[in-house]
């Protein structure tokens, strides 16, 4: 009913664990008709943010979740992405994303 109603359709979820690409692919297996653009996660809003203030994070988000960050300059970083990533959570990672 939603498709043939005049409204925009959007899929919205906090997850930081895969990237946009990967949910598509999940969701399409599960059943749903979904176009990548009609897809919003916390990746999209924090890759938004960065473009916006310009800044080159420390992205301490799970591998699967980098390619929603293609693109984004990540040398000498002076901001700093934080998801569900627990295998970067060790003391190095950390002391990198305090300095």
């Amino acid at each position: 009913r939603l498709r043939s109603a005049p409204v925009t359709v959007r899929f919205v979820t906090n997850t930081t664990k895969e990237s946009k690409r990967d949910l598509l692919e999940r969701l399409t297996r599960l059943g749903f008709d979904i176009a990548e653009n009609e897809i919003f996660t916390s990746l999209t809003a924090a890759r938004n943010l960065l473009e916006q203030q310009q800044v080159r994070p420390l992205l301490l988000v799970d591998d699967r979740a980098l390619p929603d960050f293609t693109g984004i300059g990540t040398d000498d970083p002076n901001a700093v992405v934080v998801g569900l990533a627990p295998e970067h959570f060790h003391y190095e990672m950390m002391n990198r994303a305090f300095r």
